[in-house]
């Protein structure tokens, strides 16, 4: 069985929704907050990435 990594999105705001991206296979909308000293946040539902634009190095697995 193989396993999909999570997806991982660049972004230009420090605020991001993620409800899954499924529709009705996705999840609940929630709204996450990158913290500037890490510079990314990964979503408790579905575990994507959120990799804040400035901070990609280090996130070598960014798309």
């Amino acid at each position: 069985m193989t396993i999909e990594a999570p997806e991982t999105k660049i972004v230009e705001s420090s605020r991001v929704a993620c409800d899954g991206g499924e529709g009705a296979l996705g999840h609940p909308r929630v709204w996450l907050y990158i913290p500037e000293d890490t510079g990314f946040v990964e979503c408790g539902y579905c575990d994507c990435k959120f990799i804040l634009k400035g901070h990609e190095k280090g996130h070598e697995d960014a798309a």
